[in-house]
């Protein structure tokens, strides 16, 4: 797909441990480099504060009012239904409404799920959107789906999240026909809890390109381009490998010495994992959640990651495979613990 114009890009500049400053920031350097428009929503004098500070003058930036913001303690859909003008709200509403192309947030995970199912809907056959993307700087080529935004899931629902990881890695590392496999206690056939072994035979129905389980290990190994799991098992696999790393430099500064080069590609590692946040998939239209920690490069490389799937036009493409994967899948008994 070509585009001339640049995208508008909408970014929730409410979102985020360090909000607005770090999405302000981002926002700014995305601004600076690239050919994107984006707009800012959040509260006017707060962001415009931010603006001044980073002198964008004369950048493709523009303010968007809003009222409030989603707290990581809230609950998101009682949140949203109190203050239906608070930023992710109002920033997934521009998306709707045609005046950007899509939207960023680096605020809760949740929150952005839940205004984004409301304003634009899920993809037909979907009850739930997912959220995954390449495996950190360890296993870079490795996407891991769900990652955290569905802590329960029946088999079906762990099918339709395949399809739809295998869309992303063909369109975002140009894979063909993606190795898809199901995380597990063991490699062979009949390993795991009963979600595991349903699972497991669905997917060998659904016409997607299935390897059979993977154990943890070989996240690491290229056994596969995307690895399933359940947002529970995928958001503790997430957290786990990024306090590894963030132990693993702190013992090494200890013997090596904090400036030693190993100390640095290990804390790379740490960094990695909160940079530009990935696509919640599921959704009719381009919705990025980033971490709440992620630097200002981070939420640049979240713009830059929306821009790169409205060219890809990852929506339709998504929404296309994921009918027909659904469609075999139906076919197949899911078992008595589906």
């Amino acid at each position: 797909m070509t585009q001339n114009a640049p995208y508008t890009i909408a970014v929730d500049a409410m979102g985020g441990d360090d909000a607005p400053a770090t999405p302000v920031a981002g926002a700014v350097l995305a601004a600076r480099e690239g050919n994107v428009r984006v707009l800012l929503v959040g509260d006017p004098e707060a962001v415009g504060r931010e603006l001044a500070a980073g002198d964008a003058g004369g950048l493709a930036i523009e303010v968007v009012g809003s009222d409030g913001v989603v707290g990581e303690g809230e609950h998101p859909a009682l949140a949203l239904r109190r203050n239906p003008k608070v930023s992710i709200a109002v920033a997934v509403g521009l998306v709707k409404a045609g005046k950007a192309d899509a939207v960023v947030s680096m605020g809760s995970t949740g929150a952005t799920m839940a205004a984004s199912v409301l304003a634009l809907g899920l993809f037909p056959g979907l009850e739930r959107p997912t959220l995954g993307g390449p495996f950190i700087a360890l296993a870079p080529n490795t996407a891991i789906i769900d990652l955290g935004a569905n802590v329960d899931c029946r088999p079906s629902q762990l099918v339709g999240f395949a399809a739809m990881g295998a869309t992303l890695m063909r369109a975002y590392r140009g894979i063909e026909n993606p190795r898809v496999a199901l995380l597990s206690v063991g490699s062979e056939d009949g390993k795991g809890n009963r979600q595991v072994q349903d699972t497991h035979k669905l997917l060998q129905a659904s016409g997607l390109n299935f390897v059979g389980n993977v154990e943890g290990h070989e996240i690491f190994e290229d056994k596969a381009d995307v690895v399933v799991c359940d947002g529970f098992v995928g958001n503790v696999l997430l957290k786990f490998t990024e306090g590894l790393a963030v132990a693993a430099a702190s013992h090494l500064a200890g013997v090596l010495g904090a400036d030693s080069p190993a100390v640095a590609q290990i804390r790379g590692i740490a960094d990695q994992a909160l940079q530009g946040g990935g696509p919640l998939l599921g959704v009719n239209g381009i919705a990025i959640a980033g971490h709440g920690r992620t630097s200002a490069a981070g939420v640049a490389a979240g713009i830059a990651l929306a821009e790169k799937a409205l060219a890809w036009d990852l929506v339709r493409i998504m929404r296309d495979d994921l009918a027909a994967v659904l469609e075999r899948a139906e076919a197949a008994p899911e078992g008595p613990g589906g």
